[in-house]
């Protein structure tokens, strides 16, 4: 069994990765269960010097790793720079406040002492996408070592080569063998490495009808699950917002990585009295982008990772077209060589529309009138989704009005939905459960465990 990295920017094999059978996959996952005993013994700070090797390790590997990024995924090599030092920042960030973030909690009962202390629970399993396959890594990996526990990879089988060099990263840095082990995984392995008894928790990330299954393994194996599902984030501009700024940052977060991220804003919702000089706007910044070879440094938009990936995009192009949207640009794929697909806007789409009601996984931006403030908040939260949420207003008192009413796991005022080490982030509803990142983040693979004493 193999792994095959395609260049989506040509269509053409890069390299093809040895995959592992069953047994193999068990081997490693014993691996990763022997070593977590002696690296919970391990102080904070002795894990935390670990930690930061890692990072400085990534970023003596930048420009490699963004190539490889590139190569696999297509992701601008713009981008690619980037996304590994974010990686890098949050391996720090955790190295610094794991402590803290995992300190004693003492609460006051009928004992001499009574307090909470947290603990690790083993070995998780972190079953990771392809967008970003750096940063999602180490978003998954970070917080889990930093608390204790040891960490197996099973990496999209997209992106073979980066999942090998992350695993390699440790290795050059030094790091106790084992604590983090990949998996390179054909997905029909994924549910038997879930059921493992050496899994104790599940980290997943992807789409989620994936991730229904995966949530419905781990609870059938009573073993704690996070997932961070895809998302339809509404982005709402009010009559009264800065319709330039906001005009940017739509832009931007709607075509990062080509559209390929859970959190872009991909239902750009416009109160009527703005909503044709708005059009104007996001349209003239979308003509200025460069779509095409993303090893070049003025490339804007890369292609999509797949074929059918890029299939399903224009499905629901068209079927929203059929149904009455207008086409302002793009709208039909690219018959050159790759994957690409055009940077498209749509407009006056409606919620019965398919562009509405599913989520886009493109350089797709789908404008949406609303008669007024109420109606904008109404659109919003017409979704099976619910994992960001941006909202663009100089009324303060309107904005607190969304941030508590918006039906989302972070929301964003007059500025873009993002991922930050520092901030918990995550869905509800279809987006889905628990939260990564933050002091929060770190809390959901450990053991908060209750001590009374007299």
């Amino acid at each position: 069994m193999s792994l095959k990295a395609i260049n989506p920017a040509n269509g053409t094999l890069i390299e093809t990765y040895p995959s592992l059978n069953a047994e193999e996959m068990d081997h490693r996952i014993r691996q990763a269960n022997a070593a977590q005993a002696s690296w919970q013994k391990m102080s904070f700070a002795e894990r935390a010097d670990v930690l930061r090797r890692v990072a400085a390790q990534l970023r003596e590997e930048k420009d490699t790793l963004g190539k490889l990024m590139t190569a696999e995924m297509g992701k601008p090599v713009k981008e690619a720079g980037p996304e590994v030092e974010k990686a890098a920042w949050c391996a720090e960030h955790y190295a610094e406040h794991a402590a803290g973030y995992l300190a004693d909690q003492h609460l006051a009962s009928d004992a001499s002492q009574s307090y909470v202390t947290y603990q690790p629970l083993g070995t998780v399993l972190g079953i990771l996408p392809w967008n970003a396959p750096l940063w999602l890594a180490f978003r998954f990996l970070a917080p889990a070592l930093m608390a204790g526990n040891t960490c197996v990879m099973k990496h999209d089988p997209h992106v073979p080569g980066c999942a090998k060099a992350i695993a390699e990263a440790f290795g050059k840095a030094g790091a106790p063998e084992h604590i983090m082990v990949n998996l390179p995984l054909e997905n029909d392995l994924a549910e038997q490495a879930i059921r493992h008894s050496g899994i104790a928790a599940v980290s997943f990330t992807g789409s989620d009808r994936a991730g229904a299954a995966v949530a419905s393994v781990a609870a059938s194996e009573i073993k704690p699950a996070v997932l961070e599902l895809g998302g339809s984030d509404p982005l709402i501009v009010l009559a009264d917002a800065d319709l330039e700024t906001a005009a940017d940052v739509a832009t931007l977060s709607r075509i990062i990585n080509a559209g390929q991220s859970c959190i872009a804003a991909k239902r750009i919702i416009v109160e009527a009295p703005v909503y044709e000089i708005f059009t104007q706007l996001v349209e003239r910044r979308l003509t200025l982008l460069k779509v095409g070879d993303p090893t070049a440094p003025e490339t804007d938009v890369g292609p999509l990772a797949r074929e059918d990936l890029r299939q399903n995009l224009h499905r629901q192009v068209s079927a929203t077209l059929d149904a009455g949207a207008r086409c302002l640009m793009g709208g039909q794929p690219d018959a050159g060589l790759g994957y690409f697909y055009p940077v498209t806007l749509l407009a006056d789409v409606t919620p019965e529309m398919c562009a509405f009601r599913e989520e886009t996984f493109g350089p797709v931006m789908v404008l949406i009138k609303a008669s007024d403030a109420d109606q904008a908040l109404a659109l919003a939260n017409d979704t099976a989704y619910g994992l960001g949420a941006g909202v663009w207003t100089t009324n303060l008192a309107q904005a607190q009005r969304f941030i508590r009413e918006l039906q989302a796991g972070q929301v964003a005022v007059n500025g873009i939905v993002k991922t930050d080490p520092r901030l918990p982030s995550g869905g509800i509803k279809r987006s889905g459960f628990g939260r990564e990142l933050g002091p929060h983040g770190i809390h959901e693979f450990v053991n908060a465990k209750q001590v009374w004493v007299k």
